[in-house]
């Protein structure tokens, strides 16, 4: 039973950090947009 529980929330923190890590690219992006179009 500990055992199934630790996978799950292994698993829970994996997925939950993919899409904060995913986030912060989008984020990165959207800032490199913005500086080019200031630049031009």
């Amino acid at each position: 039973m500990t055992t199934r529980l630790f996978v799950l929330i292994c698993m829970a923190l994996a997925i939950s950090g993919c899409n904060t890590v995913s986030g912060i690219g989008k984020d990165i992006k959207k800032a490199g947009s913005a500086i080019e179009r200031a630049a031009q």
